[in-house]
């Protein structure tokens, strides 16, 4: 299959490979807000109820998630895969409709979109730099797609602001977007450590009455800039010229990867993404992600910003960096592993017929549970995502599934498991820290 061998894989392929990852790839960032960002990170009093925080759902100890196919936002106890759905008036009234994504280099400067569906982008549209759900309610000042990304999981009435009536942010919140982010800076501002710890990492910030939400969301930013970079892997050592980073079966991974496999179609470049959509047939189930005038249980993908019909159940391309440690896998968490992530893409229909509820990865929710796979029923609905399917059929044997395993596994950062900053232990507001 082999004919002539560059580092033990073939010579047209090696001409495929990305160019190395460095600081100029990511957005600069300043180390005093990062250090702040990290406290606000995981401060509950970001949310409406002060009761969660982003740390809850994008953990340290779950590589950026929160090892769930679809997590348990305000509402619920504990974290990862031991979080409970909360008792009482306070328990959830909602799963979270997608998989939490990990944050491995989100500050790098390629990333055009964020969120599954890529409902947040860059934009002039708006006239404040990005296409997001706040429209021209953005505010002006915010730096880089990911700051801008950090304004909205306090809006989100499942994720972090809480039900109507529960609390001023969560009113705000169903009132205009926007009437969220001068209640929660205002939190912020009336903490005098915070207050301090602005005017010392923003020049321009003279005083705590100088904070806004935009500070905050750059701060956030930084410290997931900072945080979760990541390129110091065996395959960036293979590709920088040490052909021993990789073991005989990773480079016969590498091989599949880049040639039969067609993996590098979609997960190409130094990011193993091609910052686009496609749709692969995933099994469905939770409450899904729709268009506002359509209250089916379903997740329409892409389409629910773009409205178009060409864009129906396609979502965002992973990166794969640090693969290996942000299961479980696809836009809902269908997978567990990543030999069934694989296995999917071989054969994405059969799949699907093959999938049994039992592989998703859902706490218990016993209110919840006759809408977990309702959509099940809807012989229309499978249909439709039947025949939307951006991917061919391929026949892989087992070995050659357990070495394109093998290859993933060799784009583990080798300092993923020792961050710069880690989780702190106490946080400005003095709440619990998850």
């Amino acid at each position: 299959m082999i004919v002539q061998l560059i580092f033990g894989i073939s010579q047209s392929y090696a001409l495929d490979f990305p160019k190395p990852l460095t600081l100029d790839d990511f957005i600069t960032f300043d180390q005093r807000q990062a250090k702040l960002g990290q406290l606000l990170f995981y401060d509950k009093v970001l949310s409406g109820n002060q009761n969660i925080s982003c740390g809850t759902c994008h953990h340290h100890n779950f590589g950026g998630a929160d090892g769930l196919s679809l997590g348990i936002g305000e509402g619920g106890n504990g974290v990862g895969t031991k979080r409970t759905p909360g008792i009482g008036e306070d328990k959830i009234k909602k799963r979270i409709p997608r998989n939490a994504q990990a944050l491995w280099n989100l500050g790098a400067k390629e990333f055009e979109f964020m969120f599954h569906d890529g409902r947040l982008s860059k934009s002039d549209l708006y006239g404040n730099g990005y296409n997001s759900p706040a429209e021209e309610w953005l505010p002006k000042g915010l730096t880089n797609l990911l700051a801008a990304q950090a304004m909205f999981p306090v809006t989100s009435q499942f994720e972090m602001a809480g039900n109507p009536k529960e609390n001023q942010i969560a009113g705000a919140t169903h009132d205009r977007i926007d009437n969220v982010w001068p209640i929660v800076s205002k939190r912020i501002r009336n903490i005098p450590e915070y207050g301090e710890l602005f005017v010392g990492a923003f020049d321009h910030i003279e005083s705590a009455n100088d904070v806004t939400m935009v500070e905050i969301a750059e701060a956030l930013s930084a410290f997931i800039n900072m945080e979760w970079r990541s390129f110091d892997s065996p395959f960036d050592e293979f590709i920088a010229g040490n052909e021993e980073a990789l073991s005989l079966s990773q480079k016969r991974g590498l091989d599949l990867f880049y040639d039969k496999a067609n993996c590098a179609s979609c997960h190409l470049g130094a990011l193993f993404t091609d910052h686009d959509f496609h749709a692969l047939a995933l099994p469905p189930f939770g409450p899904g992600r729709t268009r506002r005038f359509d209250p089916v249980t379903r997740d329409v993908g892409r389409m629910g910003e773009t409205d178009l019909l060409e864009d129906a159940y396609r979502f965002r391309t992973p990166s794969l960096r640090n693969v290996t440690l942000t299961a479980p896998y696809g836009h809902n968490g269908a997978y567990a592993t990543l030999e069934g992530i694989v296995k999917h893409h071989l054969a994405p229909l059969k799949s699907l017929q093959q999938w049994a509820p039992k592989q998703a990865g859902l706490p218990d929710v016993p209110w919840l549970s006759k809408i977990d796979f309702l959509v099940h029923d809807d012989a229309r609905e499978m249909a439709r995502i039947k025949s939307h399917i951006d991917i061919k059929p391929m026949v892989l044997d087992d070995h050659e599934i357990e070495d394109l395993i093998a290859f993933l596994a060799a784009l583990e950062g080798k300092s993923a498991h020792k961050l710069p900053l880690g989780r702190p232990y106490t946080v400005p507001s003095k709440l619990l820290v998850d």
